[in-house]
């Protein structure tokens, strides 16, 4: 066992998700779970998912070996206040923040200087939320990025590393403010898009919107799966990460508008190279082995070799 006993603070989606993996891989032995939320508390001892359920942050903390932070970025100050004294010495803390740069400003100051904050972020989640939305598999065979500060151990980075590995993740060690720029351009920006294409569509008179539903294309579909993504972590993600959102977006819109103009002046050469180039990264997210995703159920959702796609010949839209 890497860890004694694992305390979650925040237990939705991705703390039940690897609460559920650490017992089956026999990480931990003890597994403590502190929910603001007596509906969440009540759901995680029925289903028996944690061996003890705190709604008080300090109490549940307190004999913790590591501490996973896995509630909305936004709420990460208020978090970090109460452990300052909670924590016991040696203790490391984590976290699963879709943000790095605006979390280790949150919480560094209230690290004690025997403890170890070593901030990380899976990539991994389905739209879907609560203890009861949690699978084991959900982080088998995805990307975990690690943000190490310059004066943590190396041997706390080592046995986060190494919690995330025992659970079936790859990992990655990054820059805190490249990882919040590249998750900008695969996360943010594509849920902020699909956020944008929803509301437009609930926006139409209702004899239109009554047909965008029934004849939804897959591609709508697709958007409508990410739009149902928990609003107040997605509020909190673009808050925290403004800065990166922003950039991206302006890169966004200024890709856009030549895609406007060129559909404007007939220009097909335009859109059909632009149109190629995206479909190579597409066949290299298939090929890193990306594109298929576990879902609730245990199954694997999965997306056709590169051989099977469709090619622009014998596929409509």
């Amino acid at each position: 066992m890497l860890f004694e006993k694992i305390a979650f603070i925040g237990f939705g989606l991705i703390g039940s998700s690897m609460a559920r993996a650490i017992v089956r891989e026999k990480v931990s032995g003890h597994i403590i779970a502190i929910e603001k939320s007596a509906q969440a508390r009540q759901t995680i001892i029925d289903l028996q998912l944690a061996d003890e359920v705190y709604e008080d942050i300090a109490q549940g903390v307190s004999d913790a070996d590591l501490v996973i932070i896995a509630v909305p970025v936004g709420s990460y100050a208020e978090v970090a206040t109460q452990l300052r004294s909670a924590l016991k010495p040696g203790a490391i803390v984590t976290d699963v923040g879709s943000v790095k740069q605006s979390v280790i400003e949150a919480v560094c100051p209230h690290i004690p200087e025997s403890c170890q904050f070593v901030p990380g972020h899976p990539i991994a989640g389905t739209a879907h939320s609560g203890p009861e939305s949690g699978f084991a598999d959900l982080f088998k065979n995805r990307w975990s990025i690690l943000t190490p500060l310059p004066e943590n151990d190396v041997r706390a980075v080592e046995k986060v590393t190494q919690l995330w590995e025992a659970i079936g993740a790859n990992i990655e060690i990054m820059d805190p403010a490249r990882h919040d720029l590249i998750l900008a351009i695969t996360s943010h920006l594509p849920h902020l898009i699909a956020y944008t294409i929803v509301g437009t569509a609930t926006d139409l008179e209702e004899h239109m919107k009554n047909d965008v539903v029934t004849f939804s294309a897959g591609g709508f579909r697709d958007f409508t799966r990410i739009a149902a993504s928990n609003p107040v972590m997605w509020r909190d993600i673009f808050l925290h990460n403004k800065d990166s959102v922003l950039e991206v977006l302006q890169r966004f819109t200024e890709d856009l508008t030549a895609l406007q103009r060129a559909i404007r002046w007939d220009e097909g050469a335009v859109l059909e190279e632009t149109f190629e180039r995206t479909r190579k990264i597409r066949r290299e997210v298939i090929e890193a082995g990306q594109a298929d995703y576990a879902t609730a159920t245990g199954s694997q959702e999965r997306t056709p070799p590169v051989s099977d796609l469709p090619t622009r010949s014998d596929s409509a839209a």
